[in-house]
């Protein structure tokens, strides 16, 4: 049976300059949910239990990439404008240091053993590898194309960045920081990125219109599953097994089954447009732990 997501109610956000968000991340202790505003440089702060706008945070020209390294209390944002990353305290919301970090950072991932993040540049095709604590920038590698997201995968200690083209996964190994293979991936432009519980497999959301899964044990394919369009993030629900992907352009949140080899059902979840904006698109994806069923998706203009 198809299960279906039930749109809740719109988060009304200050006024801002029309355009996109980007990625979003939750800090699962506090269930505030971090929002790259894109179109008005900043990062807001939504209260994902009471479904309300808290903060805005300044300062992040083009916001793009929001993660939070839940285990160290701190929210990264990439400011694809500046050439610069925020870390931000996600209790207070104050912006503890700005970092620069190559003209246009996208991509994050956070490896937790090291303290160590990794952030993809989409003009300089570049991973680099930054001490959040030292604000210094530690390594870099160069990537085989323009990067696109980024995850760490904890199993085998290497991070894994989506490439647009050459369509394919590069493996770069944690310590020392090196780029030591390329998984190839079967459909054009891969974008969003997620891994199952185990890290068995990757998930490789794709502009041609598939999820390509990834065996990372035998670093091969191996399912594809069509999709209702070009995606933007992408998020898998352990619990559920299920993979969440945001259709960039139709406004809509598909539901395709984590790894089987054909789609079984999808749900084109959450169509309710912005009331200002018809055929309005979704960029984020993400989930409060304590309604671990609730979705959050980051809609443009002026909510949520």
């Amino acid at each position: 049976m198809a299960s279906k997501l039930a749109l809740r109610q719109y988060i009304s956000l200050p006024p801002h300059p029309a355009g996109d968000f980007d990625h979003g991340d939750v800090h699962l202790q506090s269930g505030r949910v971090f929002v790259a505003n894109t179109a008005a440089g900043t990062v807001e702060v939504i209260d994902g239990e009471r479904l309300r706008h808290l903060a805005t945070i300044p300062g992040c020209p083009q916001a793009s990439g929001v993660l939070c390294a839940q285990g160290d209390t701190l929210i990264f944002a990439a400011a694809r404008g500046a050439g610069k990353l925020l870390v931000i305290d996600p209790t207070t919301n104050a912006v503890l240091r700005t970092v620069a970090v190559g003209p246009r950072p996208n991509g994050l991932a956070w490896d937790p053993h090291r303290k160590h993040l990794l952030v993809a540049d989409v003009q300089e095709n570049q991973a680099r590898l930054v001490d959040p604590q030292t604000g210094e920038v530690t390594a870099k590698v160069e990537l085989p194309g323009r990067p696109r997201w980024a995850v760490y995968h904890q199993a085998r200690d290497h991070f894994l960045v989506n490439i647009r083209e050459p369509a394919c996964v590069a493996v770069l190994s944690a310590d020392p920081f090196a780029l030591v293979e390329q998984l190839p991936v079967w459909s054009s432009g891969p974008h969003g990125l997620d891994l199952d519980q185990e890290g068995r497999r990757a998930f490789v959301a794709c502009y041609g219109g598939t999820v390509v899964t990834l065996d990372l044990a035998r670093g091969q394919e191996q399912a594809r599953v069509p999709i209702a369009g070009p995606p933007d993030a992408i998020w898998h629900n352990h619990q559920l097994g299920r993979l969440y992907v945001a259709i960039a352009h139709l406004g809509i949140i598909d539901d395709a089954p984590g790894g089987h080899q054909r789609r079984e059902h999808a749900q084109h979840e959450g169509r309710g447009t912005d009331p200002d904006r018809s055929g309005s698109a979704h960029h984020g994806l993400r989930c409060t732990t304590a309604a671990p069923l609730r979705l959050s998706a980051q809609l443009p203009r002026r909510c949520l």
